[in-house]
């Protein structure tokens, strides 16, 4: 394993990222496919023992348990200082914004469910998951800021934003004296590469570190023609991003399962091999001991500047879809609130 340090902060975290959505009971969740905690556990430890030291959860994520089942299995397994553990919090609800509670008191609500959760005193990163367009950005900049001078996160990270609204909040938080996003975690591989447009080099220009989910395609970019998975049967949030354009990405596909004889290796090590040369750390969801297996691996595996080319040239622009996309219709309907002192603009 290869480590790296986390965009600007001190926070120093393996190649892989070891996505855990697919931990979590599934009678307690939005998923039918996940693991129950004896297997979690197993995946979890297995990671461990092949040198995966960063840990990506949500509250959101089969309601907690995920969270539950991933503090659980470190307690048991590592030493606290010895791993990195990402979470992340919803936008608010609209119960809560009728009731009057801030996005301050949102972001400490949910991080002291979190840690519960988790059974730990402080997370290392602590990521807003998707762009709240109800709350005022200063208000969860703040609220970010709070959390990190009490101790209960280290630094702070974004999902699902785009590029202007990350430049926007870090100039921001510049300015108000607020911690800045340290990491971004959007949708990105090789089959959906339009983080490329503005978010890959927005983070090139201002160190901050791209930790992709769903970085082989909810299992699209690990399998041949005709394999399948309980997952891939059963996950339809992966199929609405990706069954509608099934049949230009099998050319890319094909062409990793090229690669993949050619080099005597998984396409997981292919997809994922071509995805590290352009992230920090990828999050790497899995429900096998071999997907840890084959994710680590793809750490050592080199792709000549004509493979990654060959496996970049067939691509086509995509429409933005899941969370993403809701982002768009709701940029397009909702004011943009900014906070500079005590004047919105």
């Amino acid at each position: 394993m290869e480590y790296v340090k986390l965009g600007n902060s001190e926070l120093q975290v393996s190649r892989i990222c070891m996505g855990c959505m697919g931990f979590g009971d599934a009678k307690n969740g939005q998923h039918t496919w996940t693991l129950d905690e004896e297997h979690s556990r197993e995946i979890i430890k297995h990671g461990l023992e092949l040198g995966i030291n960063f840990f990506d959860t949500a509250i959101a994520y089969q309601n907690g348990t995920s969270e539950q089942y991933l503090g659980r299995a470190l307690k048991d397994f590592a030493k606290r200082e010895d791993v990195v553990v990402a979470t992340k919090f919803l936008p608010r609800t609209e119960e809560e914004i009728h009731t009057g509670i801030t996005g301050q008191q949102h972001i400490e609500r949910m991080l002291d469910k979190s840690l519960k959760n988790l059974g730990m005193d402080y997370v290392d990163l602590y990521i807003y998951h998707m762009w709240d367009y109800q709350t005022p950005i200063f208000d969860i900049l703040d609220g970010l800021h709070r959390v990190v001078k009490a101790g209960k996160a280290r630094y702070i990270g974004i999902s699902n934003c785009f590029a202007w609204q990350l430049a926007k909040a870090n100039a921001l938080a510049e300015k108000e004296g607020f911690p800045q996003f340290v990491s971004v975690q959007g949708h990105y591989n090789l089959i959906f590469r339009e983080e490329e447009r503005e978010m890959v080099k927005l983070c090139k220009e201002d160190n901050i570190a791209l930790t992709p989910y769903s970085a082989l395609a909810g299992g699209r970019l690990s399998k041949h023609h005709g394999e399948t998975s309980k997952r891939l049967q059963e996950d339809s949030y992966a199929r609405l991003k990706y069954d509608t354009t099934a049949a230009q990405d099998s050319i890319i596909i094909d062409r990793v399962a090229e690669l993949a004889k050619k080099h005597g290796v998984s396409m997981t090590e292919v997809s994922l091999a071509w995805l590290l040369t352009k992230v920090t750390s990828p999050v790497v969801g899995a429900t096998k001991l071999y997907h840890v297996e084959g994710a680590v691996k793809a750490v050592a595996l080199s792709l000549t500047a004509e493979e990654i080319a060959y496996l970049e040239e067939p691509y086509i622009p995509h429409s933005l879809v899941g969370v993403m996309a809701q982002n768009t219709a709701a940029s397009a309907n909702k004011p943009h609130v900014w906070s500079i002192g005590n004047q919105n603009i």
